[in-house]
């Protein structure tokens, strides 16, 4: 097991560096396409959605069922589910407003820099939330590496596809809201590194403590946050920039490239 210790690392950062190239994707389209814009957030609302109800979810109730029971199993994964979803909400709250939040306006109608904060703030939310679902997950990809090889290579590659939207997920609102590509692609870039970071303090410090539990609650919780971004700030984004189908149409889009990810690597 030892052996795999350089290859495990290898692919635990592979995989984070995805969540730079998606955002390395993102930034190279010109600012002022507002199309562009809507269908990617519409898209990326599409991948979270997916991600959490198909993937962690499920991941959650698998860790836990062995451990708990079937029915405990469900109402432990329900509870971090919303426990997630009321963090995240918390936050929401907590982070401050440059609009009234009982008051919605379109961001087009905004003064330009309500918007710009609006999508900054958008932005930094989804790093937030991709950066505690990459830690654990860095932890699973570096442990099923060292104990299988191949294993770890395969789940490397499915969360490398998982992370280059999610790098667009972050990369597009900070870059329309700052214009600078740079800051978008770094957000983007340390939010991915979470994996391998995730991995080194779960081989060397937390190793003894985790759990299937643990992992179990994390993801689900995790699934909660994701879900939440996606309804209260992507989606409702997407449709100020394009009152048209075209976000309903990426959303669908979104979740028909994970689907096709997962089924390919099954």
């Amino acid at each position: 097991m030892e052996n795999n210790l350089l290859l495990a690392f290898a692919l635990t950062t592979f995989a984070g560096l995805s969540t730079g190239f998606g955002s390395f994707l993102a930034i190279f389209v010109r600012r002022e396409n507002k199309m562009f814009l809507a269908a990617a957030l519409g898209f990326s609302a599409g991948v979270m959605i997916y991600i959490s109800f198909v993937e962690m979810l499920p991941e959650a109730l698998e860790l836990l069922e062995p451990v708990h029971g079937e029915h405990a199993a469900a109402w432990l994964m329900a509870g971090a589910f919303f426990a997630g979803i009321f963090f995240i909400g918390i936050i929401d709250r907590l982070v401050p407003e440059y609009e009234n939040p009982h008051h919605v306006r379109s961001i087009s109608e905004m003064q330009p820099s309500i918007a710009n904060r609006k999508l900054h703030r958008m932005g930094v939310f989804a790093a937030l939330a991709i950066a505690i679902h990459n830690f654990p997950e860095g932890m699973v990809t570096f442990f099923a590496t060292l104990h299988d090889p191949t294993l770890g290579v395969a789940i490397a590659i499915a969360v490398a596809l998982h992370n280059i939207p999610e790098g667009i997920a972050i990369a597009v609102p900070v870059y329309y809201s700052t214009g600078s590509r740079i800051k978008a692609f770094w957000l983007s870039l340390l939010s991915g590194l979470a994996e391998p970071l995730g991995a080194v303090i779960g081989y060397l410090i937390l190793r003894p403590f985790f759990s299937d539990t643990v992992f179990g609650l994390v993801f689900a919780g995790v699934a909660g946050i994701m879900v939440f971004i996606s309804i209260d700030e992507l989606f409702p984004a997407a449709k100020e920039y394009d009152q048209g189908h075209t976000p309903i149409y990426a959303l669908i889009i979104g979740m028909m490239v994970m689907a096709l990810s997962l089924l390919l690597l099954m």
